[in-house]
Parts: structure tokens; sequence; C-alpha cells
């Protein structure tokens, strides 16, 4: 039996299929006879030793986690900065750590999520405790670094394809009397590759989306107008689908919100397809249809991929590996092997070269006008979305999804103060 505690947390936006990676995290080190505490809320309830105790579920609830979307124990969007500036708070969770005697850390998130995990193992470090830190892959904007791709990715990238696919023929449909251009907006903050999995939608020349607008290349309104006059003319209706993050070339987001920021620091995006719906009515004079599915695009578990879930389950028992043969600092991330037949597998990477780092789409994904995808963008994206990982269905018609009890462990310190 391994020595002391396993705290397990998610951090930022949830997906589909972060719930699985917890699953995979809570089922490898029960089998490891290791506890497992989860951190209610994040990082933020680490710091408040606001706990929950996993073994007071029970085994059927931990495989039902398991296709179940949202975040079970709670997430936050809360970064802890340097360790000199925030030095009470890891201070802090030095004391917590201790208090119940936790060995493992391992946190389930993107690149803040990675840079925390790495400055907790830092401190541990410092402070001589014996800690091993993981970070666990997860993010439906796929832009974390050395990894292929990233547990959430695979399925929000098939609800996009699926959704604009379904999209495009009810517009061709009404497009003579009715609808000539429909926008989808897509989340990605600076890179595209949400917008990208939505070319996997069409297959043909003139199928839809017709336009991919990419943060990766510079917005140009007049151009985009007259792209969308000459697919109309050709095609008789239009498809556009645009990444929130575009940007003009002087670096400003089309949709930047007054200025908002979230709570990581960074520009509160959103907008993007109701301003390119307006600019195609006031300048083109065409009916057009907009949509921002937002949260929609990160929890729709019904159409979740199979390549992607396997993959958050893979990451998942890869991490409690990671952590118990002392692998400190690492994130266990995905290696293509192959491309047909599309093949993976699992190792550690430093987290030093995934926090604080972003990957973008390449050059070579995009086509050469800018408005679509380009053959290796196909091939690279195509096995993510393969396979279905439909969730068991209750008599009611709806997903048979668990709500965990989350029993809180008893508190131990004083009161955070924080």
């Amino acid at each position: 039996m391994a020595e002391g505690t396993l705290l397990y947390a998610q951090s930022g936006g949830v997906t589909a299929v972060i719930n699985a990676s917890a699953s995979a995290v809570i089922t490898e080190a029960r089998a490891r006879k290791v506890n497992v505490l989860a951190a209610r809320n994040g990082i933020l309830g680490a710091l408040r030793e606001d706990l929950i105790d996993t073994t007071r579920e029970s085994a059927a609830s931990i495989r039902a986690l398991a296709h179940t979307p949202g975040g079970a124990f709670g997430s936050c969007r809360y970064k802890l900065k340097s360790l000199e500036i925030d030095k009470a708070k890891y201070d802090r969770l030095l004391q917590v750590f201790k208090a119940h005697d936790v060995r493992y850390f391992l946190y389930n998130g993107g690149n803040d999520s990675a840079d925390t995990a790495l400055k907790v193992s830092q401190l541990a470090k410092t402070y001589d405790y014996p800690l091993t830190c993981i970070g666990v892959p997860k993010t439906v904007d796929n832009d974390l670094a050395v990894t292929d791709t990233c547990p959430g990715f695979g399925s929000a990238a098939k609800y996009t394809a699926v959704s604009v696919r379904e999209a495009a023929l009810d517009v061709a449909a009404m497009a003579e009397t009715s609808t000539k251009v429909f926008v989808y907006e897509a989340m990605g903050r600076h890179a595209g590759w949400l917008a990208a999995a939505a070319g996997l939608a069409g297959k043909h020349a003139d199928d839809a989306p017709q336009i991919i607008l990419f943060p990766e290349r510079a917005y140009d309104e007049a151009a985009f107008l007259a792209q969308v006059s000459k697919v109309v003319a050709r095609v008789g209706w239009c498809v556009v689908v645009a990444s929130e993050g575009i940007q003009y070339a002087d670096g400003r987001f089309v949709a930047d919100a007054g200025g908002g920021k979230d709570s990581f620091g960074h520009t509160q995006l959103g907008g993007v397809a109701s301003y390119l719906a307006g600019q195609v009515k006031n300048e083109l004079g065409m009916k057009v249809h907009w949509t921002l599915p937002d949260y929609l695009q990160r929890s729709a578990r019904h159409i979740a991929s199979k390549t992607d879930w396997d993959q958050a389950l893979a990451v998942g028992k890869a991490a409690v590996q990671f952590a118990l043969k002392g692998q400190n600092a690492v994130m266990p991330v995905i290696v293509r092997t192959s491309d047909a037949p599309y093949r993976w597998k699992i190792e550690a990477a430093p987290l030093t070269k995934v926090a604080n780092h972003e990957k973008k789409m390449p050059n070579r994904f995009i086509r050469r006008d800018g408005y679509g995808i380009t053959a290796a963008a196909r091939t690279y994206l195509e096995p993510l979305i393969r396979g279905e990982a439909y969730p068991p269905y209750a008599r009611d018609g709806l997903p048979a999804y668990v709500s965990l009890k989350n029993v809180a462990v008893k508190k131990k310190l004083p009161k955070w103060q924080g």
C-alpha cells in the first residue's frame, strides 16, 4: 500500500469527458489501495481545506462518473501567481497537504492548471516536503503543448462538426425564400482548433462550412464580406464558422466585450457571431441567422467521441501510475504513433514544457485562402471524433447521469483568511 493520500482537483472550463479522467484516477488509486480526496472547486478547495472523501462513493457511482459531463467536484478559474507574490497561499496549501497527509497532487486542467501543478511541485521541493505533482490534461481548446491532442477536444470537435452539418441542411432547405447566411461561433481564444473541426462537416467543394475564420489569420472585413457574396452567388447560401478569438491585423479582438476580463485576466470573449451576422445583414442585405453554442459544445456528453473518452480514461489512469512511481512535475500526454490506422500511446512530459505554452494551428492545416482546412488538417482531426461513447439512458428518455454525495472531510486547520 502506497504511503499517504492522493488529492485530485479539477480546474478551468469543464468538458464532456473530464469526469472520465476523474473516474479513472479514483478507480486506479483504489486498485492500488490509495485513498483519494478531491478538492471542492479546484485549488480553492485545497486552500479552504474544503476536501471531499471519495471513499464514501460506491464503485457503481465512480463507474457512472465516467459517462457524466460537467465537473463532479466543482471547478474554478483561479490562478496562483509566483511563489514570491502568493507565498501565503502556497504556505497554506502546504499546511493543508501536511494536515491530511497528501503525498500526491493531481490537477486536471489546461495551461494555467499545468502552471499551478508545476509551482506546487517547486514549493514542496523548497520545503523538502515529499509531494508528487501531476498535471492531468484537459481542454476543449486543444492548445496544450507537447500532447498530440487534449482530452475534451475530440468530443467538442464532434459536437461542432455534427451541429454544423445538421444546421447546414436546414439552411440549404430554406435558402431560396429565407436565410441565406448562417454564422456559428466556436470556442478558441488564440487557437482555431474547434473552428477547424467544423471543416469535417463537409467533404466536397462548396459543402458547408464554406467559410471558416481562424484566430491564426487576421480578420479582414471587406475580404470576408466579399467571400460571403461569392459563396451565396455560387451555392445559394453560406455557412460561416468563426472562432471567438478572431482578431484584426492590429491585434484587437473582433468581439472584444468592452475590455472585460475573466478570472485569469484574459479578455472576456463572446459575440463574434452576432457581430458578423450584423455586418452581413447591414452591408450585404442578406437574411442571416447566428448561434453561440457556448457551454453546449463542451458539455455535450450525449454525442461524445469514443476516441476522446478512451483518451480521457487513459490519462487519468496514467496520472496515478506516474504519481506512485514518483514521476514528479510531469503530465501524461497523448503521442500519435500512426495516422492510418490511427494509433496512440501515453507518455510522461515535463510540466516545464507544457505550462504557459500554447499550441496554435500550424500553417499547413489552414487552406491557402485562409477560409478552410487542408487535407493534412483532416487527417489529424478525423480520428479524434471517431466512434461514439453514448451514455446509458433512463426510462424517461434522458441520459442517466450520476450525482455524487461529495461528503466533506473534517477540517483540521483554522479557517483560511484569503
